[in-house]
């Protein structure tokens, strides 16, 4: 934390004292925003050359400062007004032409650039960005003309705009009607006219948010309002800026080349202005442009630094073995079964259990780190051995220890009881007290651990002890060894934690000791603490490599390219900014858009985005600068494209109602333009074994199935000879693609095969999902909610798989017609079951040759079937292991499930 002093003197209001001799000119001030950071709250002062930030402060301490020094500002521009009140007259000239010459949409910085036009300190203080009416005193407030209402009162201004938008959307009717041979939406016109400070375009999946963008460039041209020099527009890759800028183009009538408007990325743009400043580009690391070049890059430093640093080593090799996933107290999840579901991991063998490197299966992610660990130290040992104790009166009774060590007879219970004797489980406590008992009766070679040992970090070293007491040999197995024996998924995810807070530490300039004081506030502290030591020795790396080769990343160059805007060694020529994709956006690129904003005043800014398809977590994104939008970017409008051109209105109601069961999302009622289609949502139980072939062997199935039944009615789709229609398959992980990344061709039918976050933009008359299951790696995957990232997010989502849904909404929408959801028979999504709540009947199970499944009333995602009891008698019963309901079938169950459109 940095320590300031900022001095607020009344008789100097026009200038803060930052410091001993560093001061801020009141005029100067462009911004006052609270942020959050990781373990505090900060205030930024803003200039157009400068960026002071004051931090450490509470979150009602930040908000008071902030209050203070927009009062403070305030009573220097009611000095200016006071002192020079004649002046007023003109300035009311000035905001009464253009008032009533009514040309334009009025933002507030439209009225004070005309205010700007007359020369004085009047104008001056009314054109501030902090100027508040409100802060005004009322001997001042009450010199102002009649005409400051349109400054000074929201309402005023919002009144004019709306006879404004009504009286454009006439006016330019044709000019919409035909762009690009595209008739925009009242929606889309809308937003195109909307031109306020800040602007933020919430957009539903397929909802045509380009061809707004487009709409929205081409109308600013054609009014004038803006220059093609002076319009930016940016995306987050290189395919999405070529699409949009030969759009524009083409919108416009010009050759890409002759495009006199910005198109580019962020990572462009932040090289380019470096380039400008500096006369030569800077020198990115030369993995930067290949997608999988950061994995490999920081790969070489893990694996350098495991040959090279012991104490890393056995960090890395800790978090491996003994800490695969959190350990979460029961107690923190809603019910009992999300509990076992998150803890149980049987790598598609077992239903139910913890898998562990010693090959067997365990009831806790504390039994799974004590039998991992004893198989790193070589230790013989059985899993619950099954062994005779005495009760009190002599009688026997069987148990089965925890763990039982052959070599020395040793008997080894994990209790799960807290530090105050206390257990989660009833009766539990009670039970210990006979097991120790009986134990004692037969004279047993006994030690026990405790879940308050593993929750204070001493249980391994307890049982090292214990061990060693016996003189039970501990031999480490190589680190070869071990490092095969980890499943790849496990390496992979702990990679992509450390590659999302390697952007975070080194984008916030975060240390050691936050990383450290900010795990002590997570649920398992002793992975957290392991964690931080062995993220930041590589982050270290990390930045000592790019210094030796005197190159930086892309997060760095966009970090450099914000301090030389910030500083005004950059001169933006940009008054209207545009951006795409902005539920993406991460914190550096925000920090680079604010920074073009307040450098040239009376900027503009156009974010059109979803914040329901955020799915790029890993790559440092943050949702709340885009639910938070005006917290980020000061008073805006907001608009919604609600009308999508995708899903038809079963699946768009149906998706839509399953995202926004998440709170924090924002609202928006999605219509289609495609009527609804009855049971567009199939479902269809798969039985897995474990390679998971039956997936492949499923999809295939249903590939055929549509062949067929497309082939035996083109009338239905064909609109031209050659048509085919569109088959997306898509899978949660790389693992399951069932085509080795070469697709099938058929006749009737276009495949391609995808993972669900390459879907995103993507679309198709029918989608497949695969192993829409639950598990580890299945949907929601358990492993990417992982509460590490709250390490460096300053702003965690609290909503329980918040992006795991948002990414199956997304695989969700990518289809027009229908999609076929694939699951394990044995362990449904429990998307599956929201979806039967949500859609009703339109959720229709099935077989993968499209017989009719009945649902099992009880659990819902089980099968109604035929069995014959061991008297020969027959009786219906639920085809899911975990559910005990039996009910009558419902209709005829030999029903066949044909296609519907």
């Amino acid at each position: 934390m940095n320590n300031w002093k900022l001095t607020l003197d009344r008789s100097h209001c026009d200038r803060l004292r930052f410091g001993a001799d560093n001061d801020i000119p009141s005029m100067g001030i462009t911004a006052v925003t609270v942020t959050k950071a990781l373990l505090w709250h900060s205030v930024e002062i803003r200039t157009a050359t400068r960026l002071d930030t004051l931090t450490g402060l509470s979150g009602k301490g930040a908000q008071r400062l902030q209050t203070d020094v927009l009062a403070f500002v305030n009573l220097h521009l009611s000095n200016l007004i006071d002192r020079n009140k004649q002046q007023l007259k003109e300035v009311d000239t000035a905001i009464g032409s253009i008032v009533s010459a009514k040309r334009q949409y009025l933002a507030q910085s439209d009225i004070s650039r005309a205010i700007a036009a007359v020369p004085g300190s009047v104008s001056q203080a009314l054109v501030h960005p902090l100027f508040d009416a409100a802060l005004i005193p009322v001997g001042v407030r009450t010199h102002l003309p009649t005409s400051f209402r349109m400054l000074t009162d929201p309402n005023e201004r919002r009144r004019y705009n709306e006879t404004f938008v009504v009286h454009e959307m006439r006016v330019f009717e044709r000019f919409f009607d035909n762009l690009s041979g595209i008739s925009l939406s009242d929606e889309q016109r809308e937003a195109c006219i909307r031109l306020e400070d800040s602007n933020l375009l919430v957009a539903s999946a397929g909802s045509g948010k380009s061809a707004t963008m487009v709409g929205k460039v081409a109308y600013v041209l054609e009014k004038r309002v803006h220059g093609p020099s002076e319009i930016l527009v940016l995306a987050f890759n290189k395919n999405a800026a070529d699409e949009l800028k030969e759009r524009i183009a083409r919108q416009l009538g010009l050759d890409t080349a002759k495009l006199e408007c910005r198109v580019t990325t962020f990572h462009a743009l932040g090289l380019g202005i470096i380039k400008e400043v500096e006369g030569k580009p800077p020198q990115l690391a030369n993995w930067v442009e290949n997608a999988t070049g950061e994995v490999r890059f920081i790969n070489s430093i893990i694996r350098e630094l495991t040959d090279t640093d012991v104490d890393f080593r056995s960090l890395w090799v800790d978090l491996l073995t003994l800490y695969p996933k959190a350990d979460i107290p029961a107690a923190e999840f809603d019910t009992p079964e999300d509990y076992v579901r998150y803890i149980a991991d049987a790598n598609g063998k077992r239903g139910s259990g913890i898998c562990t490197l010693a090959g067997v299966y365990v009831k806790s992610l504390q039994e799974q780190s004590i039998a991992n660990w004893l198989w790193r130290h070589s230790v013989e040992f059985e899993y619950e051995r099954q062994m005779q104790t005495r009760d009190e009166d002599g009688s026997v009774r069987y148990v089965h220890p925890d763990f039982y060590y052959p070599n020395t007879n040793t008997v080894h219970e994990h209790f799960a009881i807290n530090a105050d004797g206390s257990s989660p489980f009833p009766n539990y406590a009670a039970h210990t007290v006979l097991k120790r008992l009986g134990y004692a009766r037969i004279n047993a070679d006994f030690f026990e651990t405790t879940s308050a040992q593993s929750s204070d970090g001493s249980l391994l070293e307890r049982l090292r002890a214990e061990l060693e007491k016996r003189e039970i040999p501990l031999l480490d197995k190589p680190y070869d060894e071990v490092l095969k024996a980890i499943a790849p998924v496990v390496v992979t995810h702990y990679h992509k934690i450390i590659g999302v807070c390697i952007k975070h530490i080194r984008a916030s300039r975060l240390t050691l000791d936050m990383l450290m004081e900010k795990a002590k506030s997570l649920r398992d502290r002793n992975r957290a603490e392991r964690f931080a030591k062995v993220v930041w020795l590589i982050t270290e790396a990390y930045t000592r490599k790019l210094e030796e080769q005197k190159r930086i990343d892309f997060d760095s160059m966009i970090g450099d390219a914000v301090r030389l805007v910030e500083t005004g060694r950059y001169r933006s020529p940009y008054s209207l900014i545009l951006v795409d994709e902005f539920q993406d956006i991460s914190d550096p690129r925000a920090n680079l858009i604010k920074a073009l904003k307040h450098q040239k005043p009376f900027t503009k800014l156009f974010a059109v985005g979803d914040d329901w398809q955020s799915i790029y977590r890993f790559t440092g994104s943050d949702i709340t600068i885009f639910t938070q939008f005006e917290a980020n970017f000061g008073a805006s409008w907001q608009g919604r494209l609600e009308r999508t051109y995708r899903c038809n209105q079963m699946l768009a109601d149906s998706a839509a109602k399953f995202i926004q069961r998440n709170p924090a999302q924002l609202t928006k009622t999605v219509k289609s333009s495609r009527p609804a289609i009855p049971r567009s949502i199939r479902a269809i139980p798969v039985s897995v074994e474990r390679n998971k072939r039956n997936f492949r062997d499923a999809c295939f199935n249903v590939l055929n199935r549509l062949e067929t039944f497309l082939g035996g009615n083109p009338a239905l789709w064909h609109k031209h000879g050659g048509d085919r229609l569109k088959v997306l398959v898509l899978w949660r992980y790389n693992l399951l693609d069932p085509f080795h990344g070469r697709p099938p061709t058929f006749d009737n039918i276009e495949v391609h095969g995808l993972s669900f976050h390459r879907s995103k933009g993507m679309e198709a008359d029918y989608t497949i999902l695969l192993d829409v299951s639950e598990g580890d790696y299945g949907v929601p995957s358990r492993i990417e909610d992982d509460e590490l990232l709250n390490l460096v997010i300053p702003r965690p989502e609290t909503f329980q798989y918040a992006e795991e849904r948002r990414l199956f909404y997304v695989a969700l929408t990518r289809a027009s017609r229908g999609t076929f959801i694939l699951y394990n028979r044995i362990a449904p999504s429990r998307y599956i079951k929201e979806l039967c709540d949500i859609a009703g009947e339109d959720v229709q199970f099935e077989t993968v040759d499209g017989q009719r499944l009945w649902q099992c009333p009880t659990c819902i995602t089980g099968q109604l079937v035929e069995r014959t009891g061991a008297n020969g008698s027959t009786f219906i019963s639920c085809t899911s292991p975990k559910c005990h309901g039996a009910a009558r079938p419902i209709g005829n169950g030999g029903e066949q499930g044909g296609l519907r459109h």
